[in-house]
């Protein structure tokens, strides 16, 4: 079978799999423009508690999110080791620091669960499902809803 006609097989999409403390995520990886390794931001004033700073990528102002914190996990202390997973979501480019990337997997659409009833409204609001792969259950995030509320309203 030749990668077509596999990929026409497989009907799903691919996923960037990533650690947050001891939890994994995913993210669509065509909202995905890079993986870079942690660069120190600059803070921003009055900005949201999980909003780090902001960094130079080659001329465009980033904002970095603690994924961590913007999930309601503890803060991230961002060392050498983690990576900012950098997305477009709703037109505008925003980085997400996270632990590590793990995986690249490609998921079809049969695997893909909706976030557990279980879960909390504010959970919902950032898990747009869950998937198992082997043993793990990898949650996937709408990073456009990483996003603070003001940034998702201009856009």
């Amino acid at each position: 079978m030749s990668s077509v006609q596999r990929k026409a097989a497989f009907a799903g999409q691919e996923m960037i799999a990533f650690r947050v403390g001891e939890q994994e995520f995913c993210v669509d990886i065509l909202a995905v423009r890079e993986i870079r390794g942690w660069t120190p931001t600059t803070a921003i004033p009055h900005a949201p508690h999980y909003v780090l700073g902001v960094i130079n990528l080659r001329g465009t102002v980033l904002p970095v999110v603690d994924l961590s914190s913007r999930l309601g996990f503890p803060a991230s202390v961002p060392t050498p080791r983690h990576v900012i997973v950098v997305v477009i979501a709703e037109g505008q480019t925003i980085g997400l620091l996270v632990d590590a990337v793990s995986d690249i997997l490609s998921i079809s659409t049969d695997m893909m669960k909706s976030a557990p009833e279980i879960a909390q409204d504010q959970t919902k609001t950032f898990i747009t499902g869950v998937v198992a792969v082997d043993s793990r259950m990898i949650a996937r995030i709408a990073p456009e809803r990483m996003l603070p509320e003001r940034l998702r309203a201009v856009s």
